[in-house]
């Protein structure tokens, strides 16, 4: 018979939980003892490496996939060095925390851990500048602030708090294309005498009669598939990412985001074919007695349909004329990528195209340098290796003819023929549309959706761009075990 709750498992848990697996102590040939073992080398793992390794322990990370894979540089941070000698240049951007905080917890109707927006604003400065020490010790890269100016006269309905740090290659190892922040900071955890076993793939906690967790059960995902024991004397850190990939774990926790067929950017997968995102830490933290949290929220980003192989839109989360397939204008474009994202899910078949022209380069200076935003024009290409923090903000004609190229962005020498290339599109209803944007835009103020005049741009210099904006998991979902 069918279950009366299809969500709930055999063993009264959520279906996609499942049980522990039964290993064999005769199967379990391998034993390594370490004081602390990190469980996924990546974002979080192998920085918490490197602090108990400086702390005096020995510690062992271990991974399923070969090398790191999507270690993200791009570092929010409040009071880190940069960002102060950066604010005594310009005090205008100074940030007072109590004001960051709030602001946060504004955002998000109240629904966060205070605690741990707290605990980011006091020590995330401290933390940038420990990992900007660690990756400037040997002159291969150098860590920059990413506060862009973006324009100060109006910088938009919601405030942008410049708090970007991001890792730049050095002419050291510029054209090294196997250099980066996750190698450099992997080769410190070495140097302070952390090992690592990659292709080692995380089965199961172990516990003592207490429930404290004492090591894991592992395997070797290569050769012979061999079942080890590492014990952890000091403790295990679960570093293992979210599960952005795991269909049964988003459906139970995000449903919007396999029922709206919402993709991934970022899919971590190795040459061996070795995915990551998979949420076993959360699965196996929960065989070992934790408790999951019940509200999740995936980080859903409106450049899905826009985004080229680095995640970034055409033109970014510009708040340029948006139009759906009806043709019709739905909303005051000046959000942030979030609230866009929101507001694009609930057009027709959950896309919008976005419209600008060519007066694009000298229209950017007017944009707040927001996360996702492009604000700074540059002419020239910037150099393959510049972070993508700092990408987001910059865009060159070349980035827009490859866009064009690729297919991400449509452009016409007049409106009616770029409408007429988009697919499903209401020509005769855009166009009206069009028409009063600019009747808007050359009278200055917005009474429709009342966007700032200072990005209120008349589509009238050819040729005309559009691109598709859809939805797109960008970074992961936000949930995991309690604390």
């Amino acid at each position: 018979a069918e279950p009366t709750n299809p969500s709930a498992g055999d063993f009264g848990g959520p279906s996609w939980l499942g049980a522990p697996p039964v290993i064999d102590e005769a199967d379990i040939t391998e034993t390594i003892d370490t004081e602390v073992l990190v469980v996924g080398m990546g974002t979080g793992g192998i920085p918490a490496m490197i602090s108990a390794a400086e702390n005096g322990a020995k510690v062992l990370g271990i991974d399923r996939q070969g090398t790191p894979h999507n270690v993200r540089e791009d570092i929010g941070a409040i009071d880190s060095r940069l960002q102060q000698a950066s604010f005594d240049e310009f005090p205008e951007f100074r940030i007072e925390k109590k004001e960051a905080v709030e602001d946060i917890v504004r955002y998000a109707n109240g629904f966060v851990n205070y605690d741990l927006v707290k605990l980011w604003a006091d020590e995330s400065g401290a933390m940038v500048d420990w990992l900007t020490d660690i990756i400037q010790r040997d002159g291969k890269l150098v860590m920059e602030f990413e506060g862009g100016v973006g324009d100060t006269s109006d910088p938009g309905r919601d405030k942008a708090f410049a708090t970007g740090h991001s890792p730049q290659k050095t002419d050291a190892v510029a054209e090294d294309e196997e250099w980066g922040f996750a190698e450099s900071i992997l080769a410190y955890a070495a140097e302070q005498g952390a090992e690592t076993r990659w292709y080692c793939e995380f089965i199961k906690c172990e516990t003592d009669e207490s429930g404290r967790v004492t090591g894991v059960i592992a395997r070797d995902v290569q050769g012979d598939r061999h079942y080890l024991r590492i014990n952890a004397s000091r403790g295990v850190i679960l570093s293992t990412g979210d599960y952005s990939q795991n269909t049964k774990m988003l459906k139970h926790f995000c449903p919007e985001v396999i029922e709206n067929n919402i993709q991934c950017l970022f899919t971590n997968v190795d040459v061996e074919g070795n995915f990551t995102n998979q949420g076993d830490g959360i699965q196996l933290g929960m065989w070992a007695g934790a408790q999951v949290q019940q509200s999740h929220a995936p980080m859903i980003h409106h450049m899905g349909g826009g985004a080229g192989a680095d995640g970034r839109g055409v033109i970014g989360n510009n708040g340029y004329l948006w139009l759906n397939l009806r043709g019709k204008r739905f909303m005051n474009e000046d959000l942030p990528g979030q609230q866009l994202e929101n507001q694009v899910e609930l057009q027709p078949q959950r896309k919008a195209y976005q419209f600008f022209d060519a007066s694009w380069p000298e229209q950017l200076a007017y944009f707040p340098a927001a996360h996702g935003v492009a604000c700074i024009y540059r002419d020239e290409p910037l150099p393959e290796y510049t972070a993508s923090g700092l990408r987001i903000n910059v865009r060159t004609p070349a980035d827009i003819d490859a866009a064009v190229e690729e297919g991400r962005c449509l452009k016409a020498d007049t409106i009616d023929e770029l409408l007429g290339m988009i697919e499903g599109m209401d020509v005769e209803t855009a166009k009206a549309s069009i028409e009063r944007y600019n009747e808007l835009a050359r009278a200055g103020e917005d009474t429709d959706f009342f966007k700032s005049p200072q990005r209120l741009f008349a589509l009238e210099n050819g040729p005309f761009y559009a691109a598709e904006c859809g939805c797109a998991l960008t970074l992961g979902n936000l949930g995991g075990l309690e604390s």
